[in-house]
């Protein structure tokens, strides 16, 4: 009968079998021939030979028959099964020759490696327990489904296994013919499984697709498929055209220094200009990690100067020859409510990252910061710096971005006091330093109680009470971003504006449709007091964090609706709106109208902010899904009296799972950057930043069996131009994947434009990704 390798020492027992144990040893003792029956009785028989097969670990086979010859050979026949040490062995016929030590299996021969791996063949020789041998019709099955085959094996030491006309794949073999060629193969003239070091190398290999040869590599090296990390070469990538590199090919290599940190170091060399040098440091630490991508190049593009925006000359031969970048992150926990850490962000040039696809490249600046980072029970604290570098010499000036050294903020919350209420403090100081423009500090304390109650009548109400104050000293404040005309030199301002807020909500519920639909209607009113602030435009106060005023359903119900703290909104006003939902069988239907009533409207606002008059413009939002596959939200703000929007957007998303759409569009009437970039005190109403922003976007996905494809496009309808474009389309099975992306930028940076951008991105499994940049 047959007993797998796994069967327990007590059901071998009691199976019908012949077996023994084969002990290294000197003596000779005369073999003694055994019955099933005998070995019943006794499992434990043991047979010492002269030339042992290992020089520690015994032999132990199964078997359902065996003989014995007077030459010494040993035959077992019908279901063999040997042990001996980490290997394990199955045939349907193994013998044993004493005098040479040979052990030869034949017949779906099986063998069981210590890495988990498992050897199949027609014939075997072993010798030196199962560490030396050769073999015919060899089929070896590793991790991740990889198979490597050949016609011959040979395997020294129990370490290298050299096998003749070699292929290798990670696809699945067709069950109904299994005569077909895989998906992809490599086919060699001869390969080398080198189980120390866990690699694969392959001698003059063909990749196979389908049958066909389509790429020939005279020495091809891998890591074993069972390896997660490994030291060695990657694999290589090369590009046929690019605009600035020309013709370009990359090697990358993986130092795993130890278990937790790694170096991959990798070289470009290029047709159009110098060669570049990349590195990645990797080293995660019990109390934290480090990462760190760093690169040099020679860069010998001379780009010409070019007039900006602003009117400045933009280039300067600093910006070709010898060119870096260094990314790097770090966090380390102090202790558990501590932890301290770094980003840092720094190129040479723009053009430099242009020119050598260095990740980051279309972004307006880089940023980097320094922080100490405190958690507590309902506080947080972080002392940071921050520094900022302009990539964009078109409408950046780098010398016009702030260093923040340093930056304090502190955040509590507390737990409901004794009426009820939870009090919070906030604060953000900070020093920020300009080469052009002012150089300001500030120190700031926002108080906040926050008080709940509701009636019997369902109404919900949120009684706000808060107090902000800041402090300021400037110098040089007649320069950007707040231009003040008469403000030279030092000067020390301030303000302080006490805040009460009261807010209801009233919901009221029903359900319909026979019980399967509910509707909530649910007013909302606010009233806010606080002093007319003014026009703290022309008070000399600072203004770092509230660039943009924001005036939408989202803010509607917010006490200061500037994005930070440097303005604030005063004055008496109060709010209002109208909440419904409808959900009814997969079917929901939400939306919030309002409007604002304002004693004073004079609030520094930026024009079309929706707030010009006593009562404000509408603003509202409408979410509408009517089943499974639509989503549409719009959100947006009408002027009752131009008759027109002043801000607008909306989302929709439609599709089954085999195809999907999704489509935006916003409107906004002004942009705020260059209301601050630019002297708006001296253009008054002809100021540039009157711009408008009308833009569409959309894009598709689609998934059938094994193909995929997707597509987007970015429009600007303002200035009548595409923005950006692209898509991808690929297959993918279990053993490959082939992507086809494009991608179209219209955005120019530093006087440039990249262009198109194609690439191919291939993906064999156990193997790993490697691209084609076009």
């Amino acid at each position: 009968m047959t007993v797998p390798l796994w069967l327990p020492t007590r059901a071998r027992r009691r199976a019908s079998f012949v077996g023994a144990t084969l002990m290294a040893g000197t003596a000779l003792v005369a073999p003694q021939k055994m019955s099933a029956n005998t070995m019943q009785r006794d499992n434990s028989h043991v047979i010492v030979i002269g030339k042992p097969t290992s020089q520690t670990d015994p032999l132990t086979y199964l078997a359902d028959s065996e003989s014995y010859a007077k030459n010494g050979l040993i035959t077992w026949d019908g279901n063999v099964r040997v042990w001996q040490g980490d290997h394990a062995l199955r045939a349907d016929r193994v013998t044993y020759d004493r005098s040479t030590g040979i052990l030869s299996a034949k017949g779906h021969v099986a063998v069981v490696e210590p890495d988990g791996s498992t050897t199949y063949a027609d014939y075997v020789e072993f010798t030196h327990g199962m560490h030396d041998g050769i073999g015919s019709g060899i089929y070896i099955r590793m991790e991740e489904n990889a198979k490597l085959a050949g016609n011959g094996m040979r395997r020294t030491n129990g370490m290298l296994n050299d096998l003749t006309h070699a292929v290798y794949t990670a696809c699945k073999i067709c069950e109904k013919n299994p005569d077909l060629p895989p998906f992809w193969q490599f086919q060699a003239f001869d390969a080398t499984q080198d189980v120390q070091h866990k690699r694969l190398e392959f001698d003059h290999a063909w990749l196979k697709m389908l049958g066909l040869p389509v790429f020939y590599f005279p020495f091809f090296s891998m890591t074993d498929p069972s390896v997660k990390r490994q030291s060695g070469f990657l694999m290589p990538g090369i590009s046929p055209h690019d605009r600035y590199l020309g013709t370009y090919f990359t090697l990358p290599y993986f130092w795993a220094i130890d278990e937790q940190q790694d170096l991959t170091v990798r070289g470009l060399v290029s047709t159009k200009t110098g060669p570049e040098l990349t590195a990645q440091y990797r080293n995660r630490l019990n109390f934290g990690a480090i990462d760190v991508t760093g690169g040099i190049a020679y860069d010998t593009h001379d780009e010409s100067r070019y007039t900006n925006t602003f009117g400045n000359n933009v280039g300067a031969s600093s910006e070709y020859g010898v060119q870096g970048y260094v990314f790097g992150r770090a966090n380390f926990a102090i202790d558990r409510n501590w932890q301290v850490g770094a980003n840092i962000n720094v190129a040479s040039s723009a053009n430099y990252m242009r020119d050598y696809r260095v990740p980051g490249y279309g972004s307006e600046m880089l940023n980097s910061n320094l922080f100490l980072e405190g958690y507590g029970v309902g506080s947080y604290l972080r002392f940071d710096g921050q520094a900022y570098q302009g990539l964009n010499q078109g409408v950046i000036r780098n010398s016009d971005l702030p260093w923040a050294l340093p930056r304090l903020t502190y955040a509590f919350q507390g737990q409901p006091d004794m009426f009820g209420g939870r009090l919070s403090v906030q604060t953000t100081n900070f020093n920020l330093y300009r080469k052009n423009g002012i150089n300001d500090q500030r120190g700031e304390a926002a108080i906040q109680w926050d008080r709940p109650f509701h009636n019997r009548l369902g109404q919900q109400f949120l009684l706000t009470a808060r107090l902000d104050s800041m402090v300021y000293h400037a110098t040089r404040a007649y320069q950007q971003p707040t231009y003040y005309t008469n403000a030279g030199g030092n000067h020390l301002v301030g303000q302080v504006q006490p805040t009460v807020a009261l807010r209801m909500n009233w919901p009221f519920l029903r359900s319909f449709a026979k019980g399967h639909g509910s509707q909530i209607l649910e007013p909302i009113a606010q009233i806010i007091a606080s002093p007319n602030t003014g026009n703290s435009q022309n008070r000399n106060l600072p203004n770092e964090d509230s660039l943009s005023y924001e005036f939408t359903d989202t803010t509607l119900f917010s006490l200061n609706r500037y994005l930070g703290t440097d303005r604030l909104d005063g004055g008496i006003r109060a709010n209002v709106g109208i909440h419904q939902n409808w959900s009814w069988n997969g079917h929901a239907i939400d939306m919030l109208v309002g409007e604002s009533f304002q004693e004073h409207i004079d609030h520094n606002r930026l024009p079309y902010s929706g707030l010009d008059h006593h009562l404000s413009d509408p603003v509202g939002r409408l979410r509408v899904s009517p089943n499974q596959y639509v989503d549409v939200t719009a959100r947006g703000r009408f002027n009752p009296w131009t008759h027109q929007f002043d801000y607008g957007e909306g989302l929709i998303s439609t599709g089954v799972p085999l195809f999907h759409l999704t489509g935006g569009y916003v409107y906004a009437p002004v942009t705020p950057y260059y209301y601050y970039a630019t002297n708006f005190r001296e253009y008054g109403p002809n100021a540039p930043y009157i711009v408008k922003t009308s833009e569409v976007t959309g894009g598709f996905s689609t998934r059938w069996r094994n193909y995929h494809a997707s597509g987007f496009f970015r429009r600007s309808l303002s200035r009548k131009q595409f923005v950006a474009n692209g898509g991808t389309i690929g297959y993918s099975n279990d053993c490959f994947g082939l992507d086809i992306m494009y991608i179209k930028q219209y955005t120019r940076i530093g006087g440039e434009q990249r262009n198109e951008t194609i690439l191919f991105n291939f993906t064999f499994k156990t193997i790993g990704t490697f691209g084609i940049n076009g």
